[in-house]
Protein backbone atom coordinates (compact mmCIF):
# COMPACT_ATOMS: atom_id res chain seq x y z
CA UNK A 1 0.00 0.00 0.00
CA UNK A 2 1.31 3.37 -0.89
CA UNK A 3 1.96 5.79 2.00
CA UNK A 4 -0.61 8.23 1.06
CA UNK A 5 -3.08 5.69 1.32
CA UNK A 6 -1.90 4.31 4.83
CA UNK A 7 -2.29 8.48 5.99
CA UNK A 8 -4.87 8.64 4.44
CA UNK A 9 -6.84 5.30 5.66
CA UNK A 10 -4.93 5.92 9.31
CA UNK A 11 -6.78 9.61 9.49
CA UNK A 12 -10.17 7.96 8.64
CA UNK A 13 -9.34 5.32 11.31
CA UNK A 14 -8.76 8.25 13.96
CA UNK A 15 -11.51 10.44 12.62
CA UNK A 16 -13.81 7.54 13.85
CA UNK A 17 -12.36 7.05 17.21
CA UNK A 18 -12.64 10.54 18.22
CA UNK A 19 -16.01 11.30 19.11
CA UNK A 20 -16.13 11.43 23.02
CA UNK A 21 -19.59 10.86 23.02
CA UNK A 22 -19.50 7.58 20.64
CA UNK A 23 -22.08 4.71 21.75
CA UNK A 24 -18.85 2.04 22.34
CA UNK A 25 -18.02 4.82 24.90
CA UNK A 26 -21.64 5.12 26.69
CA UNK A 27 -21.94 1.26 26.60
CA UNK A 28 -21.38 1.18 30.36
CA UNK A 29 -24.47 3.50 31.06
CA UNK A 30 -26.42 1.80 28.19
CA UNK A 31 -29.35 0.17 29.82
CA UNK A 32 -31.19 -2.72 27.63
CA UNK A 33 -34.06 -1.31 27.75
CA UNK A 34 -35.48 2.55 28.26
CA UNK A 35 -38.68 3.19 27.45
CA UNK A 36 -39.24 6.72 27.24
CA UNK A 37 -42.96 8.12 27.72
CA UNK A 38 -42.87 11.54 27.04
CA UNK A 39 -45.30 13.41 28.85
CA UNK A 40 -48.16 15.28 26.98
CA UNK A 41 -47.73 18.99 26.65
CA UNK A 42 -51.43 19.11 25.56
CA UNK A 43 -54.79 17.77 23.85
CA UNK A 44 -53.56 18.36 21.21
CA UNK A 45 -49.85 17.15 21.03
CA UNK A 46 -49.35 14.86 17.89
CA UNK A 47 -49.35 11.25 18.93
CA UNK A 48 -46.11 10.27 17.33
CA UNK A 49 -44.20 12.88 19.42
CA UNK A 50 -44.20 10.53 22.23
CA UNK A 51 -42.14 7.66 20.72
CA UNK A 52 -38.28 8.25 21.65
CA UNK A 53 -37.64 6.90 18.04
CA UNK A 54 -39.16 7.50 15.15
CA UNK A 55 -37.92 5.12 12.67
CA UNK A 56 -37.90 5.29 8.23
CA UNK A 57 -37.41 1.54 7.31
CA UNK A 58 -35.84 1.58 3.14
CA UNK A 59 -36.03 -1.51 1.78
CA UNK A 60 -34.02 -1.81 -1.76
CA UNK A 61 -35.24 -1.75 -5.44
CA UNK A 62 -34.04 -0.08 -7.51
CA UNK A 63 -35.91 2.43 -9.53
CA UNK A 64 -38.83 1.79 -7.22
CA UNK A 65 -37.36 4.05 -4.69
CA UNK A 66 -38.85 6.95 -5.60
CA UNK A 67 -41.78 5.55 -4.25
CA UNK A 68 -39.71 6.41 -0.77
CA UNK A 69 -39.11 10.04 -1.29
CA UNK A 70 -42.60 10.53 -1.93
CA UNK A 71 -43.44 8.95 1.36
CA UNK A 72 -41.01 10.96 2.94
CA UNK A 73 -42.36 14.38 1.06
CA UNK A 74 -45.63 12.65 2.61
CA UNK A 75 -44.00 12.36 6.17
CA UNK A 76 -43.00 15.80 6.37
CA UNK A 77 -46.37 17.37 5.26
CA UNK A 78 -47.94 16.00 8.33
CA UNK A 79 -44.87 16.78 10.70
CA UNK A 80 -43.59 13.89 11.31
CA UNK A 81 -39.93 13.61 11.30
CA UNK A 82 -37.61 10.48 11.59
CA UNK A 83 -35.04 10.59 14.03
CA UNK A 84 -33.35 7.43 12.52
CA UNK A 85 -33.30 6.31 9.28
CA UNK A 86 -32.55 2.54 7.91
CA UNK A 87 -31.97 1.65 4.63
CA UNK A 88 -30.38 -0.90 2.11
CA UNK A 89 -29.36 -0.28 -1.67
CA UNK A 90 -31.83 2.59 -2.88
CA UNK A 91 -32.93 2.91 -0.03
CA UNK A 92 -29.93 3.67 1.62
CA UNK A 93 -29.18 6.73 -1.08
CA UNK A 94 -32.19 7.52 -0.43
CA UNK A 95 -31.11 7.61 3.45
CA UNK A 96 -28.56 9.64 2.45
CA UNK A 97 -30.02 12.89 1.29
CA UNK A 98 -32.77 12.98 3.98
CA UNK A 99 -30.17 12.98 6.61
CA UNK A 100 -27.39 15.15 4.83
CA UNK A 101 -29.75 17.89 4.54
CA UNK A 102 -31.71 19.76 7.19
CA UNK A 103 -35.47 18.98 7.45
CA UNK A 104 -36.88 22.00 5.40
CA UNK A 105 -34.78 21.09 2.59
CA UNK A 106 -34.77 17.28 2.15
CA UNK A 107 -37.99 17.20 -0.14
CA UNK A 108 -36.60 19.13 -2.29
CA UNK A 109 -33.26 18.02 -2.27
CA UNK A 110 -34.80 14.07 -2.83
CA UNK A 111 -36.80 15.94 -5.91
CA UNK A 112 -33.83 17.15 -7.39
CA UNK A 113 -31.62 13.60 -6.72
CA UNK A 114 -34.36 11.68 -8.63
CA UNK A 115 -34.46 14.12 -11.23
CA UNK A 116 -31.00 14.10 -11.78
CA UNK A 117 -30.56 10.19 -12.17
CA UNK A 118 -33.39 9.71 -14.18
CA UNK A 119 -31.90 12.01 -16.97
CA UNK A 120 -30.97 9.83 -19.90
CA UNK A 121 -27.23 10.42 -20.43
CA UNK A 122 -26.27 9.91 -24.22
CA UNK A 123 -29.17 10.01 -26.24
CA UNK A 124 -31.29 12.82 -26.53
CA UNK A 125 -33.64 12.71 -23.41
CA UNK A 126 -37.28 12.18 -23.79
CA UNK A 127 -38.17 13.17 -20.44
CA UNK A 128 -39.60 16.44 -20.99
CA UNK A 129 -40.76 15.70 -24.74
CA UNK A 130 -44.44 15.39 -25.75
CA UNK A 131 -44.75 11.54 -25.55
CA UNK A 132 -43.53 11.13 -22.03
CA UNK A 133 -46.16 14.50 -21.70
CA UNK A 134 -48.97 12.34 -23.42
CA UNK A 135 -47.91 8.72 -21.98
CA UNK A 136 -50.08 8.39 -18.84
CA UNK A 137 -53.08 8.44 -21.38
CA UNK A 138 -51.42 5.68 -23.62
CA UNK A 139 -52.96 2.06 -23.92
CA UNK A 140 -51.26 -0.27 -21.74
CA UNK A 141 -49.12 -2.29 -24.80
CA UNK A 142 -47.65 1.17 -25.81
CA UNK A 143 -47.07 1.83 -22.24
CA UNK A 144 -45.19 -1.38 -21.84
CA UNK A 145 -43.32 -0.33 -25.35
CA UNK A 146 -42.16 2.97 -23.85
CA UNK A 147 -41.30 1.41 -20.88
CA UNK A 148 -39.41 -1.12 -22.20
CA UNK A 149 -37.44 1.67 -24.36
CA UNK A 150 -36.41 3.32 -20.90
CA UNK A 151 -35.11 0.43 -19.46
CA UNK A 152 -33.45 -0.43 -22.29
CA UNK A 153 -31.50 2.29 -22.14
CA UNK A 154 -30.52 2.02 -18.76
CA UNK A 155 -29.51 -0.51 -19.81
CA UNK A 156 -27.06 0.40 -22.64
CA UNK A 157 -26.41 4.12 -22.05
CA UNK A 158 -26.56 3.83 -17.77
CA UNK A 159 -27.97 6.69 -16.03
CA UNK A 160 -26.66 10.04 -15.45
CA UNK A 161 -24.70 10.90 -12.23
CA UNK A 162 -25.18 6.74 -11.14
CA UNK A 163 -23.65 4.29 -13.25
CA UNK A 164 -22.26 3.95 -16.87
CA UNK A 165 -21.63 0.68 -18.81
CA UNK A 166 -18.00 -0.92 -19.05
CA UNK A 167 -16.04 -1.10 -22.22
CA UNK A 168 -16.03 -4.56 -23.95
CA UNK A 169 -12.15 -4.41 -23.09
CA UNK A 170 -12.93 -4.00 -19.68
CA UNK A 171 -15.91 -6.68 -19.90
CA UNK A 172 -13.28 -9.12 -21.07
CA UNK A 173 -10.11 -8.45 -19.16
CA UNK A 174 -8.94 -9.91 -15.87
CA UNK A 175 -8.59 -7.98 -13.13
CA UNK A 176 -7.27 -8.15 -9.49
CA UNK A 177 -9.26 -5.03 -8.38
CA UNK A 178 -12.27 -6.74 -7.20
CA UNK A 179 -13.92 -2.78 -8.00
CA UNK A 180 -13.67 -3.36 -11.39
CA UNK A 181 -15.05 -7.07 -12.02
CA UNK A 182 -18.59 -5.85 -12.79
CA UNK A 183 -21.30 -5.04 -15.63
CA UNK A 184 -21.18 -1.27 -15.05
CA UNK A 185 -18.90 1.47 -13.33
CA UNK A 186 -20.67 3.35 -10.56
CA UNK A 187 -17.65 6.32 -10.01
CA UNK A 188 -20.12 8.76 -10.58
CA UNK A 189 -22.41 8.00 -7.85
CA UNK A 190 -19.75 9.03 -5.40
CA UNK A 191 -20.09 12.56 -6.83
CA UNK A 192 -23.47 12.57 -7.04
CA UNK A 193 -23.95 11.90 -3.16
CA UNK A 194 -21.30 14.20 -2.30
CA UNK A 195 -23.60 16.90 -3.87
CA UNK A 196 -26.79 16.17 -2.50
CA UNK A 197 -26.08 15.07 0.81
CA UNK A 198 -23.80 16.87 3.59
CA UNK A 199 -21.75 13.99 4.78
CA UNK A 200 -20.16 16.93 7.80
CA UNK A 201 -24.15 16.88 8.25
CA UNK A 202 -24.80 13.31 8.45
CA UNK A 203 -22.15 12.52 11.11
CA UNK A 204 -21.92 15.83 13.45
CA UNK A 205 -24.95 15.02 15.05
CA UNK A 206 -26.27 11.18 14.93
CA UNK A 207 -28.47 11.32 18.19
CA UNK A 208 -30.58 13.89 16.56
CA UNK A 209 -30.50 11.51 12.74
CA UNK A 210 -29.33 8.08 13.63
CA UNK A 211 -28.52 6.85 10.02
CA UNK A 212 -27.74 3.00 9.50
CA UNK A 213 -26.89 0.96 5.93
CA UNK A 214 -26.40 -2.22 5.55
CA UNK A 215 -23.99 -4.58 3.22
CA UNK A 216 -22.87 -7.72 3.21
CA UNK A 217 -18.70 -8.41 3.49
CA UNK A 218 -17.60 -10.76 -0.24
CA UNK A 219 -14.92 -11.87 1.62
CA UNK A 220 -16.66 -13.34 4.58
CA UNK A 221 -20.47 -13.10 3.65
CA UNK A 222 -21.28 -11.28 6.83
CA UNK A 223 -23.67 -8.70 6.94
CA UNK A 224 -22.66 -5.44 7.98
CA UNK A 225 -24.35 -2.27 9.31
CA UNK A 226 -22.50 0.61 8.81
CA UNK A 227 -23.85 3.33 11.56
CA UNK A 228 -22.76 7.35 12.25
CA UNK A 229 -23.22 6.07 16.14
CA UNK A 230 -20.20 4.05 15.72
CA UNK A 231 -18.19 5.15 12.74
CA UNK A 232 -18.10 8.29 10.55
CA UNK A 233 -19.96 7.28 7.18
CA UNK A 234 -18.48 8.57 3.82
CA UNK A 235 -20.02 7.81 0.43
CA UNK A 236 -18.81 4.93 0.05
CA UNK A 237 -20.50 3.56 3.00
CA UNK A 238 -23.98 4.10 0.75
CA UNK A 239 -22.35 2.73 -2.00
CA UNK A 240 -21.06 -0.57 -0.99
CA UNK A 241 -25.32 -1.09 0.03
CA UNK A 242 -26.25 -0.31 -3.04
CA UNK A 243 -23.60 -2.53 -5.34
CA UNK A 244 -25.78 -5.55 -6.22
CA UNK A 245 -23.47 -7.73 -8.52
CA UNK A 246 -22.60 -8.58 -11.06
CA UNK A 247 -24.42 -5.17 -12.60
CA UNK A 248 -22.53 -2.96 -9.77
CA UNK A 249 -18.52 -3.85 -8.19
CA UNK A 250 -17.79 -4.25 -4.76
CA UNK A 251 -16.83 -1.24 -2.74
CA UNK A 252 -13.49 -1.22 -1.08
CA UNK A 253 -13.68 0.37 2.66
CA UNK A 254 -10.93 0.14 5.26
CA UNK A 255 -9.52 -2.88 3.37
CA UNK A 256 -12.72 -5.47 2.72
CA UNK A 257 -15.19 -5.30 -0.36
CA UNK A 258 -19.16 -4.98 0.10
CA UNK A 259 -21.73 -5.70 -1.89
CA UNK A 260 -25.70 -4.77 -1.72
CA UNK A 261 -27.01 -5.67 1.40
CA UNK A 262 -30.24 -7.01 -0.01
CA UNK A 263 -28.39 -10.25 -0.86
CA UNK A 264 -28.53 -11.21 2.60
CA UNK A 265 -31.82 -9.10 3.80
CA UNK A 266 -33.22 -6.30 1.62
CA UNK A 267 -34.71 -4.60 4.73
CA UNK A 268 -33.46 -2.72 7.84
CA UNK A 269 -36.24 -3.84 9.79
CA UNK A 270 -34.39 -6.06 12.01
CA UNK A 271 -31.83 -4.01 12.89
CA UNK A 272 -34.21 -1.07 14.46
CA UNK A 273 -36.53 -3.67 16.29
CA UNK A 274 -33.17 -5.61 17.95
CA UNK A 275 -31.17 -2.12 18.93
CA UNK A 276 -30.42 -1.58 22.66
CA UNK A 277 -31.66 0.12 24.01
CA UNK A 278 -35.16 -1.31 23.16
CA UNK A 279 -37.10 2.14 23.68
CA UNK A 280 -40.33 2.73 22.20
CA UNK A 281 -40.10 3.22 18.47
CA UNK A 282 -42.95 4.18 16.03
CA UNK A 283 -41.20 2.54 12.43
CA UNK A 284 -42.26 3.24 8.96
CA UNK A 285 -41.15 0.46 7.20
CA UNK A 286 -41.02 1.30 3.26
CA UNK A 287 -41.04 -1.88 1.00
CA UNK A 288 -40.40 -2.07 -2.92
CA UNK A 289 -41.49 -5.35 -3.41
CA UNK A 290 -44.64 -6.96 -2.58
CA UNK A 291 -43.74 -10.76 -1.31
CA UNK A 292 -47.95 -11.62 -2.81
CA UNK A 293 -48.82 -11.75 -6.36
CA UNK A 294 -50.35 -13.00 -9.31
CA UNK A 295 -49.44 -16.67 -10.78
CA UNK A 296 -47.48 -16.17 -13.76
CA UNK A 297 -48.21 -17.61 -17.24
CA UNK A 298 -44.98 -17.57 -19.54
CA UNK A 299 -41.37 -17.46 -18.47
CA UNK A 300 -40.95 -13.62 -18.24
CA UNK A 301 -43.52 -13.20 -15.23
CA UNK A 302 -41.88 -16.25 -13.88
CA UNK A 303 -38.48 -13.90 -13.45
CA UNK A 304 -40.42 -10.96 -12.10
CA UNK A 305 -42.75 -13.03 -9.85
CA UNK A 306 -38.86 -14.64 -9.17
CA UNK A 307 -37.47 -11.60 -7.81
CA UNK A 308 -40.64 -10.42 -6.25
CA UNK A 309 -40.01 -13.12 -3.93
CA UNK A 310 -36.71 -12.78 -3.33
CA UNK A 311 -36.54 -9.07 -2.40
CA UNK A 312 -39.38 -9.02 -0.40
CA UNK A 313 -38.95 -8.07 3.06
CA UNK A 314 -40.93 -10.82 5.07
CA UNK A 315 -41.74 -8.03 7.06
CA UNK A 316 -45.00 -10.11 8.18
CA UNK A 317 -42.60 -12.94 9.66
CA UNK A 318 -40.50 -10.31 11.12
CA UNK A 319 -42.97 -8.81 13.40
CA UNK A 320 -44.63 -11.57 14.17
CA UNK A 321 -41.67 -13.01 15.78
CA UNK A 322 -41.12 -9.39 17.27
CA UNK A 323 -44.36 -9.29 18.71
CA UNK A 324 -44.07 -12.49 20.20
CA UNK A 325 -40.70 -11.48 21.84
CA UNK A 326 -42.10 -8.09 22.92
CA UNK A 327 -45.10 -10.32 24.61
CA UNK A 328 -42.61 -12.55 26.41
CA UNK A 329 -40.43 -9.30 27.44
CA UNK A 330 -43.34 -7.30 28.92
CA UNK A 331 -44.70 -10.79 30.70
CA UNK A 332 -41.39 -11.02 32.30
CA UNK A 333 -41.11 -7.21 33.70
CA UNK A 334 -44.75 -7.85 35.21
CA UNK A 335 -43.56 -11.22 36.71
CA UNK A 336 -40.11 -9.41 38.13
CA UNK A 337 -42.29 -6.79 39.30
CA UNK A 338 -43.56 -9.44 41.98
CA UNK A 339 -40.39 -10.33 43.29
CA UNK A 340 -39.73 -9.23 46.73
CA UNK A 341 -36.59 -6.39 46.84
CA UNK A 342 -34.72 -8.86 49.75
CA UNK A 343 -34.66 -11.34 46.61
CA UNK A 344 -33.50 -9.25 43.65
CA UNK A 345 -29.91 -9.17 44.62
CA UNK A 346 -28.71 -12.55 42.80
CA UNK A 347 -27.52 -13.21 39.25
CA UNK A 348 -30.60 -15.00 37.56
CA UNK A 349 -32.62 -11.76 38.76
CA UNK A 350 -30.18 -9.71 36.91
CA UNK A 351 -30.22 -11.53 34.21
CA UNK A 352 -33.60 -11.69 33.59
CA UNK A 353 -33.58 -7.71 34.18
CA UNK A 354 -31.39 -7.48 30.98
CA UNK A 355 -34.35 -9.13 28.66
CA UNK A 356 -37.09 -7.73 30.73
CA UNK A 357 -38.90 -5.23 28.67
CA UNK A 358 -42.36 -2.87 28.28
CA UNK A 359 -41.06 -1.11 25.67
CA UNK A 360 -43.86 -0.50 22.86
CA UNK A 361 -43.66 -0.72 18.97
CA UNK A 362 -45.66 0.91 16.28
CA UNK A 363 -44.78 -0.57 13.11
CA UNK A 364 -46.85 1.19 10.12
CA UNK A 365 -46.15 -0.74 6.63
CA UNK A 366 -46.56 0.95 3.40
CA UNK A 367 -46.01 -1.28 -0.05
CA UNK A 368 -45.13 -0.23 -3.31
CA UNK A 369 -48.18 -2.12 -5.29
CA UNK A 370 -47.36 -2.71 -8.97
CA UNK A 371 -49.23 -0.80 -12.11
CA UNK A 372 -50.77 -3.35 -14.62
CA UNK A 373 -47.96 -2.65 -17.15
CA UNK A 374 -44.87 -2.92 -15.28
CA UNK A 375 -42.78 -5.91 -15.41
CA UNK A 376 -39.08 -7.63 -15.21
CA UNK A 377 -37.33 -4.28 -15.56
CA UNK A 378 -39.15 -1.92 -13.06
CA UNK A 379 -36.27 -2.03 -11.04
CA UNK A 380 -33.68 -0.70 -13.46
CA UNK A 381 -36.53 1.60 -15.33
CA UNK A 382 -35.60 5.25 -14.34
CA UNK A 383 -37.36 6.69 -16.43
CA UNK A 384 -38.52 10.39 -15.77
CA UNK A 385 -42.12 9.36 -16.15
CA UNK A 386 -42.48 6.08 -14.15
CA UNK A 387 -40.25 8.34 -11.18
CA UNK A 388 -42.95 10.66 -11.46
CA UNK A 389 -45.42 7.64 -11.04
CA UNK A 390 -43.45 5.74 -8.00
CA UNK A 391 -43.28 9.21 -6.05
CA UNK A 392 -46.54 9.66 -6.61
CA UNK A 393 -47.79 6.56 -5.58
CA UNK A 394 -45.87 7.10 -2.01
CA UNK A 395 -47.46 10.10 -1.42
CA UNK A 396 -50.75 8.83 -2.13
CA UNK A 397 -49.96 6.12 0.17
CA UNK A 398 -48.76 7.71 3.16
CA UNK A 399 -51.61 10.56 2.97
CA UNK A 400 -54.57 7.87 3.19
CA UNK A 401 -51.80 6.01 6.41
CA UNK A 402 -51.85 9.48 8.10
CA UNK A 403 -55.70 9.59 7.59
CA UNK A 404 -55.49 7.60 10.13
CA UNK A 405 -54.08 9.20 13.37
CA UNK A 406 -55.16 6.85 16.07
CA UNK A 407 -52.88 4.50 14.12
CA UNK A 408 -49.77 6.51 15.45
CA UNK A 409 -50.92 6.41 19.14
CA UNK A 410 -48.52 4.88 21.48
CA UNK A 411 -50.01 1.19 22.00
CA UNK A 412 -51.31 0.14 25.18
CA UNK A 413 -49.09 -2.30 27.98
CA UNK A 414 -51.89 -5.41 26.62
CA UNK A 415 -50.39 -5.16 23.21
CA UNK A 416 -46.79 -3.29 23.14
CA UNK A 417 -46.48 -4.41 19.47
CA UNK A 418 -49.01 -3.25 16.97
CA UNK A 419 -48.95 -3.10 13.14
CA UNK A 420 -50.81 -0.91 10.50
CA UNK A 421 -50.80 -1.39 6.92
CA UNK A 422 -53.49 0.65 4.74
CA UNK A 423 -53.46 -1.48 1.97
CA UNK A 424 -55.39 -4.46 4.28
CA UNK A 425 -57.67 -2.59 6.09
CA UNK A 426 -57.24 -1.00 9.88
CA UNK A 427 -53.79 -3.12 10.77
CA UNK A 428 -53.43 -5.38 13.35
Amino acid sequence: MAAKERQERAGRQAAQAAPADSLAERGAQIKPCEPVRKAAKGPDRPPHEAYAVRALVLQGGGALGAYQAGVYQGLAEGGVYPNWVAGISIGALNAAVIAGNPPERRVEQLRAFWEYICAQPWLPSLSHSWLTDSAESWPEPLRVWFDGLQAARAMFEGQRGFFQPRSWLELVSRYTDPSRASYYDTTPLRATLERFADFDLINHRPQEMRVSVGAVNVRTGNFAYFDNTRETLRPEHFMASGALPPGFPAVEIDGEYYWDGGLVSNTPLAEVLTAQPRRDALIFQVDLWSARGKLPHDLIDVAERQKDIQYSSRTRAITDYMREQQNFRRMLNEVMALVPQSKRDNDWYRRAAEHACDARRNVIQLIYRDKAFENLAKDYQFGSLTMHEHWTSGLDDIRQTLKHPHWLAMPGPEHPFVTHDVHRGNGE
